[in-house]
């Protein structure tokens, strides 16, 4: 792995670069589509449910459920994409989502148990397509290690942040249709569209099988310490927006607007953006092994700031300056793969970072979703930070297993 992901600063004239790469252009526009309706599809599931059930409680479940599945699906999708090829893996498991989709809207409409409700939406979890991480791999593939790959990276972080801007104001706006499930289903449909064409571009589909995949130990790109490291921090980061993505479409509900909830988390993707090119321009702390844990520190800090506002136009005040940390955050998840996942491992690698983020996303909802019920969303935005501050010193104290690895993937490590 590159040591120049240490430093990981870029100009506007690396991300031109990168950009523009020959190779990349079709996956570039197809990985767009694909990745475009991933927080559209979550909220949307969660306004749907909890429009037909009358309750948060059963729609954060469903909702985490499906985060779960996320969680399961990514590391075994990016296993197969790094030995098989994205083609072949992806055809699959986006035609096994689409029969996903229409079973969990069968159910929702059938008004099926939670039992039933909760098992389908972890299938769906299940077969979501990887094209995250498929993407993120590929432009290790298609650019040197370099600036203009850290440019990439950052381009990465930053298009998912135009999502979830994008994301939750279509859901919480489609949740109000004639049809409360019509975000989820269009949402599903654009996932579907993309995921395919990404898998059949020229670049992706002359990406090489990998046979010495097949003779790596259970963890992978886990046995990395490094990725151990960054793995508790993606947690962190995950479990924090899990929380804030079910407390605030509550407090825009008991303020008697519900379709502002999806607006409000809108908002602090617009900062996370406008902020995330500055800091890919100057990044802060230098060592990535600072960077994780003070960021995820500073994140938990304004987030928890959020309890204090006593009305949606102050809590959109404070998301915003809460926003400003996202994308630094996934920006530096990226960087620091490149730096300690071993060898051969890209894909999966970018797996784990997804798995730990969906686990902290799933844990956030739920436990939000209780809170909100039993005291309102100020309490879970106070547990929210209080839970990432924690997380933050753990990986502190890590900080010294962020390191290059020459480690392959079959072979042991030590912590």
């Amino acid at each position: 792995m590159s040591h120049s992901a240490e430093s990981g600063r870029t100009t506007f004239a690396d991300y031109r670069v990168a950009l523009t790469t020959p190779a990349a252009r079709r996956p570039l526009v197809a990985s767009l589509l694909a990745r475009l309706p991933i927080a559209m599809i979550g909220i949307s599931e969660l306004l749907y449910v909890q429009h037909e059930t009358g309750t948060y409680a059963v729609a954060g479940l469903v909702s985490a459920s499906t985060l779960l599945g996320v969680a399961v699906g990514s590391v075994a999708q990016g296993r197969l994409i790094d030995r098989l090829g994205p083609t072949r893996p992806l055809v699959v498991v986006t035609t096994l989502f689409a029969l996903s989709i229409a079973a969990l809207v069968t159910a929702i409409e059938t008004e099926a148990d939670t039992v039933v409700l909760v098992t389908l939406a972890f299938g769906i979890g299940i077969f979501e397509p990887a094209c995250g991480s498929a993407s993120r791999a590929l432009w290790g593939r298609l650019l040197s290690p370099g600036p203009a790959l850290t440019a990439a990276y950052s381009y990465e972080a930053i298009s998912m942040e135009v999502f979830f801007i994008l994301g939750p104001g279509l859901a919480g706006a489609l949740v109000t249709a004639p049809w409360p499930g019509t975000g989820m289903v269009l949402g599903a449909a654009c996932m579907i569209t993309g995921a395919v064409l990404f898998a059949l571009s020229p670049a992706v589909r002359a990406w090489p099988p990998n046979p010495r995949r097949g003779g790596a130990t259970l963890l992978g790109a886990f046995a990395s310490p490094g990725m151990r490291t960054l793995a508790l921090a993606a947690l962190g980061f995950g479990m924090v927006i899990g929380f804030v993505e079910v407390a605030v479409p509550a407090a825009a509900t008991a303020a008697g607007n519900t379709a502002v909830g999806g607006v409000l988390l809108s908002v602090w993707s617009i900062s996370s953006v406008a902020f995330g090119v500055l800091f890919s321009l100057r990044p802060w702390p230098r060592p990535l092994g600072l960077r994780l844990p003070v960021l995820l520190g500073l994140f938990a800090a304004t987030v928890a700031l959020l309890a204090w506002p006593s009305t949606l136009w102050g809590l959109g005040v404070a998301m915003l300056a809460a926003g400003a940390l996202i994308t630094p955050q996934s920006t530096t998840h990226s960087m620091t793969i490149e730096l300690v996942a071993p060898k051969d491992t890209a894909a999966e690698a970018f797996g784990w970072v997804l798995t730990s983020i969906t686990l902290g996303l799933a844990a956030g909802q739920s436990v939000s979703g209780y809170l909100v019920e039993q005291s309102g969303p100020p309490l879970a935005f106070l547990v929210a930070g209080a839970c990432a501050a924690v997380i933050a010193g753990l990986v502190w104290l890590r900080r010294n297993t962020v390191r290059p690895t020459s480690t392959e993937v079959g072979q042991p490590t030590r912590t």
